[in-house]
């Protein structure tokens, strides 16, 4: 069974990539401390308010794969959210707890939301971790038990809990396949996987999470369930 250190050792290109940006850096005093649950910075808020892309374009960015694991609703659904969180996050925590069930019974169940999941692992090295064990569960169809399972209760960040053996033990609990998840976390192909996303939430101008884009109008923070039902009307009601 692979070591902690072996996951970790393939993520450092990704910290380094961190460890170079300031504003990322900045940003990891004000996601842990910020009361409002409000992760974005007082300009991207400003552009978020103004529903106008942060950098741009925010268009196009769902996927709509049929069968995709990392997505919840139809394939066809009138409004996709792309979601941009991280498992160590604990606004990403509070939406998925507090918030996303709501979306679910009210959008999803009844066939106008599709939520798209994209992988921001920015809070550091445990985060990395929790992405590839995500890409592994994902590969045996249990991405969001495993999302559910990690997001249950808040942890500390970067406590030294979510190792490669924890992880292996959790899919193992949600029954998984702990030789095949040992050997998917530490492949290559999830770690490209967590770097794409993480790639492309940059390139849009994600700086924190969690981060959404509801056909292409950005939504930063664990908002209020009003401001989420907002959105989605509004984009559900211009969509064609």
């Amino acid at each position: 069974m692979p070591t902690r250190s072996a996951p970790n050792t393939r993520w450092s290109p990704i910290t380094l990539v961190l460890a170079a940006v300031v504003v990322v850096l900045a940003v990891i005093g004000v996601v842990v401390a910020a009361p409002s649950g409000d992760s974005s910075r007082a300009g991207a808020a400003g552009s978020a308010a103004a529903g106008t892309p942060v950098v741009g374009p925010l268009s196009g960015l769902e996927r709509r794969t049929p069968g995709d694991p990392y997505a919840l609703g139809a394939v066809d659904a009138p409004v996709v959210m792309v979601a941009y969180s991280e498992f160590q996050c604990p606004f990403c925590g509070r939406f998925a707890r507090e918030t996303e069930p709501a979306l679910v019974h009210q959008y999803v169940d009844t066939g106008v939301l599709r939520i798209e999941w994209r992988d921001f692992p920015y809070l550091g090295p445990e985060s990395g971790t929790a992405a590839l064990a995500g890409r592994a569960a994902a590969a045996q169809g249990q991405f969001w038990a495993l999302h559910d399972a990690l997001y249950a209760t808040e942890r500390k960040v970067n406590s030294g809990a979510l190792t490669t053996t924890y992880l292996t033990a959790l899919a193992g609990q949600l029954g998984m396949d702990t030789t095949r998840f040992a050997t998917d976390m530490a492949s290559p192909e999830a770690t490209a996987g967590v770097q794409a996303d993480f790639t492309q939430g940059q390139q849009v101008g994600v700086s924190g999470t969690p981060a959404f884009i509801v056909n292409g109008t950005p939504v930063f923070g664990a908002q209020p369930l009003s401001e989420f039902q907002h959105a989605i009307d509004a984009a559900a009601s211009t969509a064609s």
